[in-house]
């Protein structure tokens, strides 16, 4: 059983967590899945197979007391003499350059790929796992963090974030300001910031405008959530907040391992 809050952080009434919250943790199995659902956002890179090799190049051979490595043929410009047309030279060729065949997707199976997302949706009720991922929360905040179906209708980022503050997880907002990176990248983005709250509704048609809108907050819904979004990094658990639909969807999503449990328990 489970305490369902409301929009200010006030008990409502209690609920009963669906079978998927039983089973046990297994983090291999979620670190292996994770490996190979990360290599599906791979891009496939290769090199232009003559880079460094369009030049005009032979050895001096020996007697002249340089070393017999291949130099730009010509005279009286700077390139000429130089080493060229081979690996570990200015301006040569690289070694062992990427190749655009090389396979990078990992393939995974259907159930293992279940048991892992069971797992992790499970782990989310442990205390201990979430803080050793660097969450701030309180003691007296009980996980799974279960909310009304009135956090799907939220539709402003500052109804999120107050929302967020009522709830007891203000400390978890400001640990994305106060750790936020900032890099020196063209064309990119040049600041990144820790992960914090993944809220998970079964209807997300408003609140899911609001994914990425406050640093460190994502908003999924149960059916487009992946285990790269519950465990980033395959380690520790990410501090997940549910809507009470959410709840009633998950109880539909079951593992062979959760199926032989309610074997076991009838």
């Amino acid at each position: 059983m489970s305490k369902i809050l409301d929009l200010n952080g006030k008990e409502e009434k209690d609920i009963e967590l669906p079978p998927i919250f039983d089973t046990p943790y297994l983090p291999k199995v979620i670190q292996h899945v994770y490996n190979c659902l990360n290599s599906h956002t791979f891009q496939i890179q290769g090199r232009y197979p003559g880079a460094g090799q369009i030049v005009s190049a032979e050895s001096r051979n020996t007697g002249l007391g340089i070393a017999r490595i291949a130099r730009a043929k010509g005279e009286g410009f700077p390139r000429a003499g130089q080493a060229a047309g081979v690996a570990g030279v200015r301006k040569g060729r690289v070694a062992h350059p990427p190749v655009s065949w090389k396979k990078i997707y990992k393939k995974v199976n259907k159930k293992e790929k279940l048991l892992a997302f069971c797992s992790a949706v499970g782990a989310t009720s442990e205390r201990d796992l979430v803080r050793f991922r660097g969450h701030s929360i309180n003691d007296n905040i009980t996980l799974p963090i279960i909310v009304s179906n009135n956090l799907e209708s939220v539709v402003k980022t500052r109804e999120l974030q107050q929302f967020i503050e009522k709830i007891g997880l203000k400390d978890d907002l400001l640990r994305t300001h106060n750790k936020r990176n900032k890099f020196v990248r063209k064309h990119k983005p040049n600041r990144k910031s820790p992960l914090s709250v993944l809220i998970l509704v079964s209807n997300g048609e408003n609140i899911c405008r609001l994914d990425n809108s406050l640093p460190g907050v994502s908003v999924k819904t149960v059916k487009n959530v992946s285990l790269l979004d519950l465990v980033p990094g395959s380690r520790g658990i990410r501090l997940t907040i549910f809507s009470e639909n959410a709840i009633e969807e998950l109880n539909n999503i079951k593992s062979n391992q959760t199926i032989l449990m309610e074997m076991v328990k009838t």
